[in-house]
């Protein structure tokens, strides 16, 4: 049995860091029936950014800290957990890894990293070297990982992680997109996984969002590097299944949307506004999320960084 918790009082959410957003209060919670037996604490970061530059290893200790003093059960790291790596060499990079790293190694539950664009490493270098065979490979080997999309069992609840990146070169370089072969693998592993069973799906690009709409107009178009361009071909294949929630990265903002019985959260950005502070209202922070039986809680926690990039 899993050891209760008592729930957080709003001192201690702001002690820790906790902030309004866009009109979000610090807690909002939803009906979700459907969802496994007992609660179960996912803490949700992503858009780390990781450098060296502006004292940011200790912006992600602190991060750490504040993540852990949660208690969850599971971690998931949401992508571009460093900065610029699609652009640049390995070697370049590898600084910025270990800054990283030290940070994940330092968290205290079990953390599933997501493949986000700035993750692949010599996609298409800017400085003269030669591009990379395989631009994953530095992220498969940093998480002993044998591909980059999976599904893992988690509490109760089945998680399914995804590699939404596409390279193409050009001027948009690379868009969000699930490929045939990964398609083929989640409606394979969707057939094996009970219809009741409570999924959750992790992806660095949104699969939905309203951001472009809110910030640009009613009629914006989201540009196909921002966004998963094939999302309506990845939800239908949940049609039968117990789709709960969506874990969604790559904006910096936090929002959260419901459609269909399943809710898409945005989760922020650990770095901010790229270590610049807050971007369109969403200060540098990560999700703290309870699944419960008949509910889910969602909280957005700044962890008291103050920005010191010029």
């Amino acid at each position: 049995m899993k050891r209760s918790r008592p729930e957080l009082t709003r001192r201690e959410v702001l002690a820790l860091g906790g902030v309004v957003l866009a009109g979000l209060p610090v807690r909002s919670s939803w009906a979700a029936p459907g969802a496994a037996g007992e609660a179960f604490r996912i803490v949700f970061y992503t858009d780390v950014h990781a450098r060296v530059e502006w004292e940011t290893p200790r912006a992600l200790a602190m991060a750490a800290a504040a993540i852990n003093a949660h208690r969850p059960e599971l971690v998931v790291a949401g992508g571009d957990l460093i900065t610029d790596g699609f652009q640049s060499s390995a070697a370049t990079v590898e600084p910025r890894w270990q800054a990283y790293l030290e940070m994940h190694r330092a968290l205290r539950p079990r953390v599933e990293p997501v493949l986000g664009n700035h993750d692949l490493v010599a996609a298409i270098p800017e400085d003269g070297t030669p591009p990379s065979a395989d631009p994953r490979l530095q992220f498969r080997r940093a998480f002993s990982l044998e591909r980059t999309y999976r599904s893992v069992e988690a509490g109760g609840y089945r998680l399914l992680i995804l590699d939404s990146i596409s390279v193409v070169g050009g001027d948009d370089k690379y868009h969000g997109r699930i490929e045939p072969d990964q398609l083929r693998w989640l409606a394979s592993e969707l057939e094996a996984i009970d219809r009741s069973t409570p999924i959750v799906l992790a992806s660095h690009l949104p699969l939905l969002t309203g951001f472009y709409q809110a910030t640009e107009g009613a009629t914006a178009a989201a540009p196909a590097n921002r966004v998963v361009v094939n999302n309506r071909e990845v939800l239908e294949l949940f049609a039968d299944h117990n789709l709960l929630l969506v874990l969604q990265g790559h904006l910096h903002v936090a929002e959260m949307l419901r459609w269909r019985g399943t809710t898409f959260v945005t989760g922020g950005a650990l770095c901010g506004k790229w270590w610049r502070g807050s971007w369109h209202g969403t200060g540098e922070g990560y999700g703290v999320i309870t699944l419960r039986p008949d509910r889910v809680d969602w909280e957005y926690h700044g962890y008291g960084w103050k920005a010191v990039r010029p």
